[in-house]
């Protein structure tokens, strides 16, 4: 049992300070957002960070103490005090998992509706369930398809870790049900369209190139945007790559189409396709889209959606389709059986006749 004062340097030339509390084998980490020390420029600084150092030292006595009588799992005084989404904030600063942009986009979501509720300075103390089914709300508002369930699902993993963390009585998330939402439906490109993209100029003939093997390929962005020539075996005419949001495992036979869009080989190591952020590319795709005639929304993930589309509709069966995908499941395949349905459906109106 132990409870170490320590301390944290910030890029702004600040210090933050936090308890590191070890307790039956646990680590956890108490930020004392209050009492961070500023790079001292005068006497009035030296004294604010030398009064900010003892308060901290008296906390961490505190903390001692309650460990020391059993009483650590009571609800901390400082933890009722704590003001909600500074703390997320350091929550989400040390976050190491793949969906911690998620995570950031729960935590500025809280935030505005926070502004809009006129509660800016909401502490865990006050944090209740009519807040957070209020909050559910505001979501469900502003916020398409899975985008509401997702934000309020990592909204609840912060709570919960909070609660765990002796900030907040119980979990007054626990009882708010997870809400549902409908995916979206995404466009998607068809052969044709896609071909007319081909032959359509755009500003930047990396992301056209890039995109277009996207749309053959089912790559997302993010693995696109990495791909290396270690990754291809042109020979072979296959590619193989660990996916970045999964991590499975997935080969594709590289088609003639593929192939031409990779180019001419270079280092080994280097990336295939030299390309802005995602930002800037979806912006040049936005244009070229635009230019091209194609009336639809279109990002750089709907050519991942309009190759598992294609697939379908052209005859791959559902298990082949969710092994090209890289899927876990064949859940996430449905949704292109569904979307090549569309299309069929689409196709056979073309044959009516005036009767």
């Amino acid at each position: 049992m132990s409870v170490t004062l320590r301390k944290r340097k910030n890029s702004d030339g600040t210090i933050s300070l936090l308890l590191d509390v070890y307790h039956n084998g646990k680590r956890r980490y108490e930020f004392l957002k209050d009492l961070k020390l500023c790079k001292p420029a005068n006497p009035v600084d030296r004294q604010t960070n030398k009064t900010n150092l003892e308060i901290a030292e008296k906390i961490k006595v505190q903390r001692a103490q309650e460990l020391a009588t059993n009483d650590y799992s009571m609800v901390t005084e400082m933890g009722k005090k704590t003001i909600v989404t500074v703390w997320m904030q350091n929550f989400v600063d040390t976050y190491k998992k793949k969906d911690k942009r998620n995570m950031l986009g729960a935590l500025n979501r809280l935030r505005d509706f926070l502004v809009q509720e006129k509660r800016t300075g909401l502490t865990f103390g006050h944090l209740n369930e009519l807040i957070i089914s209020d909050f559910q709300d505001y979501l469900r508002e502003h916020s398409t398809g899975e985008g509401a369930s997702s934000y309020f699902n990592r909204f609840k993993k912060m709570v919960k870790q909070a609660a765990r963390q002796k900030l907040i009585a119980g979990n007054p998330a626990a009882e708010v049900k997870t809400i549902q939402g409908n995916a979206k439906k995404k466009d998607t490109l068809t052969l044709e369209e896609i071909q007319i993209l081909a032959t359509t100029q755009t500003e930047s003939t990396e992301v056209k190139r890039a995109f277009l093997f996207s749309c053959v390929t089912g790559l997302r962005w993010v693995d696109v945007s990495h791909l290396k020539w270690s990754d291809l075996n042109m020979k072979g005419k296959q590619m193989n790559i660990q996916q970045s949001k999964t991590a499975n495992a997935v080969s594709i036979n590289l088609n003639d189409t593929a192939i031409k869009l990779l180019g001419k080989r270079v280092d080994r190591k280097a990336v295939v396709f030299d390309l802005p952020t995602a930002n800037g590319a979806n912006k040049t795709l936005k244009a070229w889209v635009k230019r091209a005639g194609i009336e639809k929304k279109i990002t750089w993930h709907n050519a991942r959606h309009s190759f598992g589309t294609n697939l379908i509709y052209y005859g791959a069966d559902v298990t082949t389709a969710s092994t090209l995908l890289g899927h876990s499941t064949l859940k996430h395949t449905q949704r292109y059986v569904k979307a090549a349905n569309d299309l069929k459906e689409r196709a056979t109106d073309k044959l009516n006749i005036e009767l």
